[in-house]
């Protein structure tokens, strides 16, 4: 486990400063309806999908380039807020206020931040990024899947994330977000995938909230 964490450590320190995790998309990312005369496409209704989150509580799996493995809790609350909550044993924990990711490391008492519009989560937290604008289908050969890939190309530093969706009557926009792959500029790839996903239920602000393991004096 110690060599894991070590390795967990490593890379979603690097993950999360160009390109981890995903989440809700506030209402200001959501482009207008298309006009009657437009055909209504998966990346429309890939926006609504996202539109349609006000909370959303899940587990997932975070997995790296070499194959290795880590669960948890996510939690997610428009506009913006996120949280990562890593299994028993992995002293880390990511949150996302709106404003900011926070990588909180309690083995060795550090907290990291990072401007949620340097990482390919912009296009999803950070409501001057437009997800329809730096969004394109991505070929798949399942048809029940849709994938939709976010980069900015005038900022290759933010890295690219890869949205993917299954098809899900009754969803909004009939579909449902699964899991996403994120790739940073150091060519870190990391992988989520989603499962047991609660929609809608009360989750309070201090969820997004965490203690801070530093020492008083370096703070």
């Amino acid at each position: 486990m110690n060599r894991l964490i070590s390795r967990l450590r490593h890379t979603t320190g690097a993950a999360v400063s160009a390109a981890l995790l995903a989440s809700a998309v506030p209402t200001a990312l959501v482009p207008a309806a298309p006009a009657a005369a437009q055909a209504v496409t998966d990346l429309d209704r890939a926006v609504e999908a996202l539109r349609g989150i006000t909370t959303m509580q899940a587990d997932f799996l975070q997995t790296d380039r070499a194959g290795r493995s880590v669960a948890g809790k996510l939690t997610i609350k428009r506009p913006g807020k996120i949280r990562f909550q890593y299994q028993k044993g992995v002293p880390l924990l990511i949150v996302g206020d709106g404003k900011a990711l926070t990588l909180v490391d309690y083995e060795v008492r550090q907290v990291q931040r990072w401007p949620i519009g340097n990482s390919p989560l912009g296009a999803l937290l950070d409501p001057r990024r437009d997800v329809k604008r730096f969004g394109a289908l991505q070929p798949v050969s399942d048809p029940r899947t849709v994938s939709v890939e976010v980069r900015d190309r005038s900022h290759p530093e933010y890295g690219v994330i890869t949205l993917i969706f299954s098809r899900k009557a009754g969803a909004p926009g009939g579909l449902e977000l699964v899991g996403w792959v994120a790739l940073d500029s150091q060519n870190q790839r990391t992988t989520i995938r989603l499962s047991n996903m609660r929609y809608g239920g009360d989750v309070p602000d201090s969820s997004f909230r965490f203690t801070d393991p530093r020492p008083t004096t370096r703070r």
